[in-house]
């Protein structure tokens, strides 16, 4: 299939899916035309790495886990790799959010310590 309708069948855009190729994440056969071609599997392909990005993974995370991405990520029986990473990335947002929240409460005693002078 083109890269058009690989776009239409994942609702991502073109641009978006030579991204991805560009980043080593998506492959492409080219054509005698020049055009690029994938099979079928790139359909799969595709929603995975979508879900992933929304999801807050990089590039490179994704890139550790391509041997998972064929598949259903979420199947009965998941893709360990994919199982580290989300374990991974959920620790790392857990450490920004308690970050996050020493930085608002400072801010909000240093705030309430300027109002009360005024």
């Amino acid at each position: 299939m083109h890269i058009g309708e690989l776009a239409r069948r994942t609702g991502a855009t073109t641009r978006a899916l030579r991204y991805y190729e560009q980043q080593g994440l998506l492959t492409a056969e080219r054509g005698d035309n020049g055009y690029r071609e994938y099979d079928s599997s790139a359909v799969t392909l595709v929603r995975n790495i979508r879900t992933l990005l929304a999801a807050g993974l990089t590039s490179d995370d994704i890139r550790r886990i391509d041997g998972c991405l064929a598949r259903d990520l979420t199947a009965e029986t998941p893709c360990e790799a994919v199982v580290e990473l989300y374990e991974q990335r959920l620790r790392t947002v857990e450490e920004r959010m308690r970050a996050l929240s020493e930085v608002h409460s400072r801010l909000r005693t240093g705030l309430r310590a300027v109002r009360s002078k005024t």
